[in-house]
């Protein structure tokens, strides 16, 4: 049901990365598919809500944001939250041990973000309209602790062989920093294979993040493990997710 990283990559803190195995929903959004937001059975994303909390004993019922390609980050500790009102953002802070942080994806790239402490943590979802504008960024300024005491997790997403994109996509990124150019390789079409993980690790670096881990699974290549929007169009969502124990 579950991914989780293979090493520990900061202490005292637990993360998590849904695969789409274990729940029920059926068709396009089979089977654990967790938002709520794609045109599945709202009944059996909350069951499929449910057994992700009762497989990973939460302790707490996840954070679930309105995503919106944005920037906006969002204090959980001091924002009210219902199934009915999901705040909106694209990052999460917490320091309250007990409160999960998640992020829904389908190719774009979770970044989950932690202090050595283990006493803040941080939610990013950084596909490439969020990633150019900032949204890593912010989520390290929302932490407000020295970013070199940072760990830096990035889970699955869609990899270089499967994402395509147009100039103007290249232009976000080159147009701020010519070095991301390195991310981009043209291909026979005359567009570009964008390598969005290596995006982010340069986002990160020049925030000054420097412990920086992952996992580099293609959400699009792997159909029986991941959703992936670019490939399938109407598709579920996996959830990345981070909390501090209790």
């Amino acid at each position: 049901m579950c991914l989780e990283p293979r090493e520990p990559w900061a202490p005292s803190v637990r993360t998590a990365f849904s695969v789409r195995s274990g729940g029920v929903s059926v068709g396009a959004f089979a089977s654990l598919n967790l938002g709520a937001h794609v045109g599945d059975d709202p009944a059996a994303v909350a069951e499929n809500r449910r057994r992700l909390c009762s497989a990973l004993a939460l302790p707490s019922e996840p954070l679930w944001l309105s995503q919106q390609h944005g920037i906006n980050v969002v204090d959980a500790d001091n924002t009210p939250s219902s199934p009915q009102s999901a705040p909106i953002g694209d990052a999460a802070v917490t320091r309250k041990p007990g409160q999960v942080l998640a992020v829904l994806v389908a190719d774009c790239v979770p970044v989950l973000l932690a202090d050595a402490a283990g006493r803040a943590v941080a939610v990013a979802h950084a596909g490439w309209r969020g990633l150019s504008a900032g949204v890593i960024e912010a989520a390290v300024r929302a932490l407000a602790i020295d970013p070199q005491r940072l760990r830096a997790w990035i889970g699955p997403g869609i990899g270089p062989a499967h994402f395509e994109v147009g100039e103007e996509v290249r232009a976000a990124f080159c147009g701020h920093d010519p070095q991301a150019a390195v991310a981009f390789e043209r291909n026979p079409r005359g567009r570009w294979q964008c390598d969005l993980y290596r995006l982010v690790e340069q986002r990160l670096a020049r925030s000054g993040v420097t412990s920086i881990t992952g996992e580099r699974r293609c959400t699009y290549a792997q159909s029986a493990s991941f959703y992936s929007f670019r490939r399938d169009g109407a598709t579920g969502r996996m959830a990345a997710l981070i909390w501090i124990p209790r």
